[in-house]
């Protein structure tokens, strides 16, 4: 069954054919080497490499189990009600619903910069998922940027919308071919409540200029996208409690609006390989929210160097700790 749910969910797989001879073995040797998006590892087949290959992202059915994610769910509960330290975890409020007096979960979209959070590291160190991203990232693995993400009803104002973006352009790390994201639903993931959106195969273009978009009723903060990129065909990856994501920094993604009464929760976190290396942003298309992450962290007290506050918010999740 678990097979069968990630040919749903991964619609343009092409089902897999084990090499009958040496020569169909040779063609796939053959092929692995033009890989560009993964690593050799026996943890991924040629068939899901291909697929990563070729669309940006790939779909794990059930990969974390319903337990943690309901701890994480609570946790986040009980970060909104206050009943725990938020520590260095940032809350951040929907505007639209803040202007409406919301409190609590139903005014919190994210909590952000969880990773040493005694619940929700349990997630980022999640063996289940560190196995897959080491297919890309290799064996030495940084967590970047956590983040438990919650779409809560929609105001009316729309503002549960996230615009399609490049998650490269909040990093100043590269190769992007050695980071990935895991994206976990804590719930049902549906077109109602705001799914996460794709464009397969966007993550073999480049990063393109962000900014906040000219919507009627504006958008949250730090919510960038692509200028000029409203338009464009994308497909929905409506997911089950437990299905996981996993996608490129350059793939185009965002999601719709929440138009239900309940909430769309999902756990995310960025990894990359312990060797990639921070690039200096200034005079880049990067520039502006480098500047922003620099205020907002100021405001909270913390002064510091746009690399040194990645430095400061990620963590080793396995191997050795290198560059970052």
């Amino acid at each position: 069954m678990a097979a069968e749910r990630i040919r749903v969910l991964n619609r343009h797989l092409v089902p897999s054919q084990p090499a009958a001879n040496a020569t169909a073995a040779a063609a796939a040797v053959s092929l692995a080497r033009d890989f560009i998006y993964t690593l050799n590892n026996p943890r991924f087949t040629l068939e899901q490499r291909q697929f990563y290959e070729d669309n940006g992202y790939i779909v794990f059915p059930r990969l974390v189990g319903e337990e943690l994610l309901d701890e994480c769910a609570d946790r986040f509960r009980a970060l909104c009600d206050g009943k725990v330290e938020r520590g260095a975890i940032t809350l951040m409020a929907d505007v639209s619903l803040r202007q409406k007096g919301a409190k609590g979960e139903y005014l919190y979209n994210k909590a952000q910069d969880i990773v040493y959070d005694d619940v929700f590291s349990k997630y980022i160190l999640l063996p289940e998922v560190l196995d897959i991203v080491e297919c890309i990232t290799g064996p030495n693995i940084m967590a970047m940027h956590t983040m438990l993400i919650n779409k809560p009803p929609d105001s009316g104002a729309l503002t549960s919308k996230h615009p399609l973006h490049q998650d490269l352009h909040y990093f100043p790390f590269r190769p992007a071919d050695r980071i990935v994201a895991s994206w976990t639903a804590m719930e049902q993931v549906t077109e109602a409540n705001g799914c996460l959106v794709v464009v397969p195969g966007s993550h073999r273009g480049v990063l393109m200029p962000h900014g906040y978009p000219k919507w009627e009723n504006g958008v949250n903060k730090a919510y960038h996208g692509v200028i000029n990129c409203d338009n464009v065909p994308t497909i929905n990856l409506e997911m089950e409690k437990g299905d996981t994501v996993f996608f490129h920094p350059l793939l185009l993604h965002g999601s719709g609006v929440n138009r239900t009464q309940g909430f769309r929760k999902a756990i995310s976190c960025h990894y990359a390989a312990s060797e990639c290396e921070y690039i200096d942003v200034r005079g880049t298309t990067q520039e502006i929210i480098a500047e922003e992450i620099k205020e907002m962290a100021k405001r909270k007290g913390f002064e510091a160097d746009f690399t040194d506050l990645w430095r400061y918010r990620s963590r080793l999740a396995r191997g050795q700790h290198m560059n970052l």
